[in-house]
Formats: C-alpha cells, sequence, structure tokens
C-alpha cells in the first residue's frame, strides 16, 4: 500500500508541480507585484514547493535525515538532469553558449554548499532563537552573492534567469482570477502530495531496512525533481540553453534555502547536529558535481574542445552520481 502511496503522490507533484509554475507565471506577469522580480520570486517558490512540504514534513515526523537529504538529493538529481541532456545533445555543445552569469551562480551555489559540509562535519551546536548560527552565515552569503550578481555588469541575476521557464509557452487565454485560484488549489495540492511523499517514503525506509538518507536522497529527491526534468527537455528541444542550464541552477541556489526553514521548524536544536554523517556524502557530491559542472562550461569555451572530448565533463558527472548513490546505499 506504501509503495501504491509513494507513486501516486509522485505523479500528483509532478503534474501540479508543472501547472503551478504555469500560474505563478501568469500571477507575476499580469500584477503590480513589483514587476519582474515579485513574478521570479514567486515562480521560484512554486517550483520548489515539492521540496518544501516534502522537508518540512519529514521535520514534523521527526526524520531530519530525510529532510537534508531530499534538498541535497534533489540538487544532485538535478545536475545529473542536465548532464544527461548535454551528452544527449553532444553536438549542440550546450555550454559553450553558456555566459559568466550561470558561472557566478554555480559558484554561489559551491560556496553554500561548503557552509553546509562544515556545518554538518563540525557542528557547533549553537543557537539563537533556536536557530543554528551555520543557518545565519548560509543566509548572509545567500544575500550577498545575490545583491553581488544584481549589481554585476557581467551578469544577470539568478532570479532573473529562473523567470524564463517552461511556462513562457503558456496559454494567454487563461484569465489573472483563474490563475489565482488555480494557484491556491495546486498549492494545497504540492501540499498533500509532498506530505504524502515523505511520510510514505519514510515508511519504505523502515519497511525495507533502506536508510532515510538514502530514501531522501535518490527515491524522494528524484521524484520531486520529476518536473525539473520537464522544463529541461522542453528548454533543450527549443535550443534554450540558457534556459536550461538557468533554471537548474537557480532551482538548486533555492533549494538550499529551504534549510533555513527546515532549522527553523526543527525544535531539537541545529538541524546540522542532528543529520547522519551519511548526508556528508551528498553534500559533498553536490559540491564535487558543481566544480565539474563549472568546469565543463569553461572547458567547453576553450580551444581544446573536440565533437569527442566535449562531453567529457558531462560523462564524469554521470558517473560520480552513481558512485555517490552506490555509496549512500552501502554505508546507510
Amino acid at each position: 500500500m506504501m509503495y501504491l502511496v509513494f507513486i501516486a503522490a509522485a505523479i500528483v507533484t509532478i503534474f501540479t508541480a508543472i501547472k503551478l509554475s504555469n500560474y505563478a507565471d501568469i500571477i507575476g506577469e499580469r500584477t503590480r507585484l513589483g514587476g519582474m522580480m515579485a513574478g521570479t520570486i514567486l515562480l521560484a517558490g512554486a517550483t520548489s514547493l515539492p521540496e518544501v512540504t516534502t522537508s518540512l514534513t519529514a521535520i514534523t515526523v521527526g526524520n531530519p535525515d530525510i529532510a537534508v537529504s531530499n534538498i541535497f538529493g534533489s540538487n544532485l538529481f538535478n545536475l545529473l538532469i542536465l548532464a544527461i541532456g548535454d551528452i544527449y545533445f553532444r553536438k549542440h555543445k550546450i555550454f559553450s553558449y553558456i555566459g559568466k552569469d550561470h558561472l557566478l551562480t554555480g559558484f554561489l551555489n559551491v560556496g553554500l554548499t561548503a557552509i553546509v559540509f562544515i556545518a554538518i562535519l563540525f557542528p557547533t551546536g549553537y543557537a539563537i532563537f533556536n536557530i543554528g548560527i551555520e543557518i545565519y552565515l548560509l543566509v548572509l552569503f545567500y544575500i550577498l552573492g545575490l545583491k553581488y550578481m544584481t549589481t554585476s555588469p557581467e551578469a544577470n541575476s539568478v532570479l532573473e534567469v529562473a523567470s524564463t521557464n517552461e511556462s513562457d509557452c503558456h496559454t494567454q487565454t487563461i484569465s489573472l482570477r483563474k490563475a489565482q485560484v488555480g494557484f491556491f488549489i495546486a498549492s494545497l495540492i504540492i501540499l498533500i502530495a509532498g506530505s504524502a511523499l515523505t511520510i510514505s517514503g519514510d515508511a519504505i525506509a523502515f519497511a525495507t531496512g533502506l536508510s532515510s538518507s538514502f530514501m531522501g536522497t535518490f527515491l524522494i529527491a528524484g521524484a520531486t525533481s520529476l518536473p525539473e526534468v520537464v522544463t529541461v527537455i522542453v528548454a533543450l528541444q527549443l535550443a534554450n540553453y540558457h534556459l536550461a542550464v538557468g533554471n537548474i541552477l537557480g532551482s538548486n541556489l533555492f533549494n538550499l534555502m529551504i534549510l533555513v526553514l527546515c532549522d527553523i521548524f526543527y525544535m531539537s536544536g541545529p538541524i546540522t547536529s542532528a543529520v547522519s554523517p551519511v548526508v556528508l556524502i551528498s553534500v559533498a557530491a553536490g559540491i564535487l558535481l558543481l566544480l565539474i559542472l563549472i568546469g565543463g562550461m569553461l572547458f567547453s569555451q576553450t580551444r581544446l574542445v573536440k565533437s569527442t572530448t566535449y562531453p567529457i565533463p558531462s560523462l564524469i558527472l554521470v558517473l560520480l552520481y552513481i558512485m555517490c548513490s552506490y555509496l549512500i546505499f552501502t554505508l546507510g
């Protein structure tokens, strides 16, 4: 029964998240909530809502491992999606079209993930208002990073990149009122589906003996990241390579802020001090895969790149993802 619940919740999450993104895009375009910035924040929250509800539900059921591993598992899965797309469309040399804005987003992702890695490896246990001091540092560097990216003449805002998503192709016949009602209903459905996904995943982990870290990092994270699969596939088919890369890196950056919510609602102290050491594998893999992705972008824009050597970074990324899966499965 729990397997059927998990599969059904995953399917509902996929299709509802896509509709949610479409409705959010319409609301952002047709209201005066601060122009594109407001619409972008709405969209970013909409596309990350499955991860939000899943992680917060994990906190509610007392499983911080699933909460944290879901975040980094989703980020790993997103990078895997991009790497596979790059390999499949290797003749187009996707990364050769990528500019400095995406590189800055990638480096900011690396920096924030590194903060979490250090916090889990060397937990201080100190908290202010029950929130770990590491989380305050995470938010501080997130804000400073976005401020630099929005003011840098060399880069577009990561939020601006994220606003150009698959919902640009949505129908113009949907009214603002219908979009608002649809967004509210879809949000409730996502809330229920994400909760069901976490509860059933926790039950599967208990029944099968699989670790919560493995469930959160791969099965649950994979399910909540499937909307990004659709986004990347559509973007690559339309030859919109900036959209494909920007959507993945922007989503990963936003996902890291879910950790802040998790720490706020986790009442037993800093959440980074409560997770299993196995989660460190996912976090470390996130840093490594991001560096490989950034290296692949830089490599693709040099004279050394050829048709035969171009997909090597993405192939390495896929291989490391598989190795990470095996390690978490065996050590968890």
